[in-house]
């Protein structure tokens, strides 16, 4: 699912069955294989050598490092094969109910892609990796590398014709910023923390005509805004306090404090009132309307992924993982394992029903 959502940050701009292998195959979905001598070989690629290692693990950061069994530790096996799974799957799909014929073209396309896809990961994890996604992909051996990059462009083509996401075109985000403009607005506030026992008495005013800061200087307790006429601060859609702001005063008229206060503590109550809202230019709001989009685009993705893994024939060799179905398809776990302690610790049946006879005398 990682490969899908990851896709459309950076594509667009410009009833599951379970069952056995045999034992040459690792990996099965509708009835296109992956031997285990390719898995073991991916594996151990990923597991030595640490530039595809660090770009592997942005993707997903779990632990791909040396381990027992498969070359690699039991998490990093399994993140592995949920995306060598999801990978054939989305090509399967895309040729049988697409249309999808890829070309020399499409495949070059493809291939810068997953070189982008691989950069903007490490990026956004601060990963400080020792080569480029360039080199890392060149350290994957050939049908490993040719199996991501065909996924890659299945993927892309997938992207292409789903109706539920945005095309992270200029003209695209201009029209979604422009039908939510409520949500790039800069919101200036004054605040007034008033005693509980003093709530008769502020209500009183304000029907009397006392203005916001009046107010705030006749009745808050907040040493920093009260001398101020309450004034407090202004917030726009950068602010990580935007949301909770905007909700606190959507209902509210402007240079109006609330009927209803925020419940500050035991013995105070909070009033906010917006002084001023100002929309957002598209230039100053761009990168948050960017962000926005790719979450939507992301959730669309993950649903389309989830539908066309739940309609797939899919079998993995345990060595990998286990298969089970969760919330959002079938996806490779790796099983825990008890404590050492439990283990060294166990009783054997004899001697427990032995105990529970002494006991019950």
């Amino acid at each position: 699912m990682r490969r899908l959502a990851a896709l459309l940050v950076i594509a667009l701009v410009g009833a599951t069955l379970f069952g056995l292998s045999n034992s040459s195959s690792g990996v099965s979905v509708n009835h296109t294989t992956i031997s285990n001598a390719e898995m073991r070989a991916e594996l151990s690629a990923i597991a030595t050598n640490l530039n595809l290692q660090c770009h592997i693990a942005a993707l997903n950061p779990v632990n791909y490092s040396p381990g027992a069994g498969v070359s690699v530790a039991a998490a990093g096996a399994a993140e592995w094969t949920n995306l060598r799974v999801e990978g054939l799957a989305i090509v399967q799909y895309a040729k049988a109910h697409l249309q999808f014929r890829p070309t020399s073209a499409s495949f070059a396309k493809a291939r810068v892609a997953l070189e982008s896809e691989l950069t903007q990961a490490a990026q956004a994890r601060n990963y400080q990796c020792p080569g480029t996604a360039a080199q890392a992909i060149d350290a994957m051996p050939s049908e490993m590398r040719t199996a991501q990059i065909q996924a890659e462009d299945a993927s892309l083509y997938l992207i292409s014709r789903l109706n539920s996401t945005i095309p992270l075109t200029t003209a695209s985000l201009q029209a979604y910023f422009q039908s939510h403009l409520s949500s790039y607005q800069k919101i200036c506030v004054s605040i007034a923390l008033v005693p509980v026992t003093q709530e008769a008495a502020f209500y009183a005013a304000q029907h009397a005509g006392d203005s916001v800061a009046t107010l705030a200087r006749k009745f808050s307790q907040d040493p920093q805004s009260a001398a101020k006429g309450g004034v407090y601060g202004c917030y726009d859609a950068t602010s990580a306090a935007y949301a909770s702001v905007s909700a606190d005063t959507a209902a509210t008229a402007l240079n109006t404090f609330p009927n209803k206060p925020i419940q500050y503590n035991a013995t105070q109550v909070l009033y906010v009132a917006p002084t001023s809202r100002t929309t957002m230019t598209f230039a100053q709001a761009e990168s948050l309307v960017l962000a926005a989009v790719q979450k939507l685009n992301t959730n669309a993705a993950a649903a389309v992924t989830g539908r066309i893994l739940y309609q797939s024939a899919i079998a993995v060799d345990p060595a990998y993982g286990r298969l089970a179905l969760t919330s959002s398809g079938p996806s490779v776990f790796a099983p825990a394992t008890p404590p050492g302690s439990s283990v060294g610790n166990a009783q054997t049946l004899k001697a427990l029903a032995t105990a529970s006879k002494v006991a019950y005398k």
